[in-house]
């Protein structure tokens, strides 16, 4: 009677530790996504006060991708060997001073270099929190990646707000940024005693791995499949403010509309996306969502007034939210590559998407108009649902 007793007792504790298991992870996600979204919600301003033109901005930005991108075969290996939770109490905090350094910039240079610092180290944390989600998924036993990144959304319709009423409120970006710090640096502080060890992460592999290897042909199709995502969500985050501002020409105080509908209707399709994939499946639902990044951003092009672009960029939204979450789900399954090496070689081939979408906007507006970049990155929406069918991995989920 002891031990029943026992047992009864020790089930709530188990319960209430992985719930609180998953807050954390949730908030980390959150934080993330309030300093990318802080950065965001500033771009249109920083653009205007270095006197940047479209080429030249896109130039720039070019940089944060980059320091992304250098990061990647590093970034893995860190988390496979120190565990993701010790490299996120390093690298988020980081993450915030590097954010910080955006708002002191005077000239163009100066902005390459902090996006360059912002991208490594946002590596680092997107390499270590998604490799705690991935812990946090086999924990749990159902899909609940998708709201994690749903907390990552949420905070970019939060930092779209603050940014807003700071905005309004004539408050610089850098002590803009600086409140971010404090906030992210409390959320760390909080949570971090409940975020996975690294013995959840690690799997056997066979022999010792090198650093550089072929690919995995699976990890390389999902890849190219979170390339096409991340362009569009590129798209988004960098350019929606300013379509709005040249394009749509709302008004000044509505020029952050689109970027904070996207933001909105992206977090609400992850909180639902895994009761969808349990319903209907992975893949049926990853090619949906292609065809709806497609068709918002067609609308936008076509009918680029407030209300009309306004709706193709929450279309868009909802297309992209379930991508990104279920490659990475898929990723962290493999059968014999460690997690965070896994979602680095993914990350990899996505983050080209971050690479080159941002640029090659800035290049075609330059050459042709905002209106005709929009719509060749519309085009990957379509690529999505095409390579979505080709992916064998996927049928299984």
């Amino acid at each position: 009677m002891s031990e029943i007793a026992l047992q009864k007792k020790e089930k709530p504790k188990r319960a209430t530790n992985k719930k609180h298991t998953r807050l954390a992870v949730s908030m980390v996600y959150f934080s993330m996504g309030l300093g990318f979204s802080s950065w965001a919600s500033r771009i249109p301003d920083i653009k205007t006060a270095l006197l940047l033109n479209d080429a030249m901005f896109g130039s720039i930005l070019f940089a944060l991708p980059v320091g992304q991108f250098l990061m990647m075969p590093f970034s893995g290996k860190l988390v496979n060997r120190y565990g993701s939770h010790n490299v996120l109490k390093f690298s988020l905090p980081a993450y915030t001073i590097a954010l910080s350094t955006i708002g002191l910039v005077q000239h163009g240079w100066q902005l390459g270099i902090a996006l360059f610092l912002f991208g490594v180290f946002g590596n680092m944390c997107n390499i270590s929190v998604n490799t705690q989600g991935v812990a946090a998924e086999q924990l749990y036993g159902r899909p609940i990646m998708a709201s994690f990144h749903g907390g990552w959304s949420l905070a970019g319709f939060t930092g779209a707000l603050i940014g807003l009423i700071l905005i309004n409120l004539k408050v610089s970006p850098f002590w803009h940024f600086v409140l971010i710090i404090a906030v992210v640096w409390i959320i760390v502080r909080i949570t971090y005693p409940y975020l996975l060890n690294s013995e959840l992460e690690k799997r056997k592999t066979q022999g010792r791995r090198k650093f550089f290897m072929k690919p995995d042909g699976i990890l390389l199709q999902l890849g190219v499949i979170g390339f096409f995502s991340m362009a569009s969500e590129g798209a988004m985050f960098d350019w929606s403010g300013v379509y709005f501002k040249d394009v749509v020409d709302a008004p000044s105080s509505l020029v952050i509309l689109g970027y904070t509908s996207f933001m909105i209707m992206m977090a609400a399709g992850r909180f639902l996306a895994d009761i969808l994939i349990l319903k209907m499946g992975r893949k049926l639902l990853m090619q949906i969502s292609g065809a709806m990044i497609s068709g918002g951003l067609f609308t936008a092009v076509l009918f680029p007034g407030l209300i009309s672009s306004t709706l193709g960029f929450m279309m868009v939204g909802l297309g992209v939210s379930s991508i990104v979450p279920s490659v990475y789900s898929s990723a962290g399954k493999h059968p014999t590559i460690p997690t965070g090496i896994a979602l680095a070689t993914v990350s990899s081939v996505s983050f080209l998407g971050f690479l080159m979408g941002p640029p090659l906007i800035g290049f075609i507006s330059e050459a042709f108009g905002l209106r005709y970049s929009f719509a060749v990155i519309g085009v990957f929406g379509i690529g999505i649902t095409l390579m979505v069918a080709k992916v064998k991995a996927l049928a299984s989920e």
